[in-house]
């Protein structure tokens, strides 16, 4: 048997219209997953399944706002009756405002929280009934590196992700003897369209700093991609990580094992 195998299984990913939720989705459909995912518009639902269709993927797509209780329970409910029960979670919908501290307002602050934890726990929430009572279930976070450092302008995110990773490690404290198992993935830097200004060529041709600061840290010399974390995905979705509960698998090409180079 094979141990990554997730045919017959029902997987939720949030977001996934495109980025890193797209492409752990179409790596979970290419181990034999049936794909479920949400997103806040109709817009961004629409390219999602035409993604997905021109991959020769037959996803299902909602509008969901997953900071919405009512939504997300309707939506749940709806995905129950429509596609199946849902076997594996992806809490991968989040945003990140890249504003100095003392210049974020509180709204700005909240919206973050919101979206990246609140978010996950109200989804996490409406799944679990389902998987108590299969006694089975896979829910994986995206947690990020700042879930263990900070950064300037990233306050918000680098809260609502450390948050996160406790949420994960409580989840599979709680519902560890049903047989769920909750844990997380911390991506490094990932060339995405949300992190594209990062890595913007200058005017003069140069990289951009913040680019050149990324490749020397990283010990791998590049940024990720979102392919990078279709393995570390399909492992924890699997059966090959059933005793795997409450870890956060960092993907960072090696970054928050480096104190980086020595200054020529």
């Amino acid at each position: 048997m094979n141990p990554f195998d997730l045919t017959d299984k029902v997987a939720l990913v949030t977001g996934a219209s495109y980025g890193i939720g797209y492409a752990i989705a179409s790596g979970f459909a290419k181990a034999g997953a049936t794909i479920v995912f949400n997103d806040i518009n109709q817009a961004l639902v629409n390219k999602g399944l035409a993604a997905y269709k021109a991959d020769g993927i037959n996803a299902y797509g909602y509008v969901c706002d997953v900071t919405n209780e009512k939504q997300v329970n309707d939506f749940v409910a709806q995905v129950e009756k429509e596609v199946g029960s849902i076997d594996i979670l992806v809490n991968n919908a989040g945003i990140i405002k890249r504003i100095p501290m003392h210049e974020m307002s509180a709204a700005e602050f909240r919206q973050v929280i919101d979206i990246d934890l609140n978010g996950p726990f109200i989804v996490s929430k409406a799944v679990l009934p389902s998987m108590m009572k299969k006694n089975a279930g896979k829910i994986i976070n995206i947690c990020s590196m700042m879930s263990e450092l900070g950064r300037e302008t990233v306050s918000a995110y680098a809260a609502a992700k450390g948050g996160l990773k406790m949420l994960t490690k409580n989840i599979a404290s709680e519902y560890g003897e049903y047989n769920i198992q909750c844990n997380g993935i911390g991506p490094g830097y990932i060339a995405t369209p949300q992190t594209a200004p990062l890595r913007e060529i200058q005017p003069d041709g140069s990289r951009h700093p913040f680019d050149q600061f990324i490749i020397a840290k990283t010990p791998a010399a590049r940024w990720g991609t979102p392919d990078d974390l279709i393995g570390p995905a399909v492992f924890l979705a699997s059966n090959a990580s059933d005793f795997v509960n409450g870890h956060v698998l960092y993907v960072d090409g090696g970054i928050l094992a480096y104190i980086g180079k020595q200054p020529k």
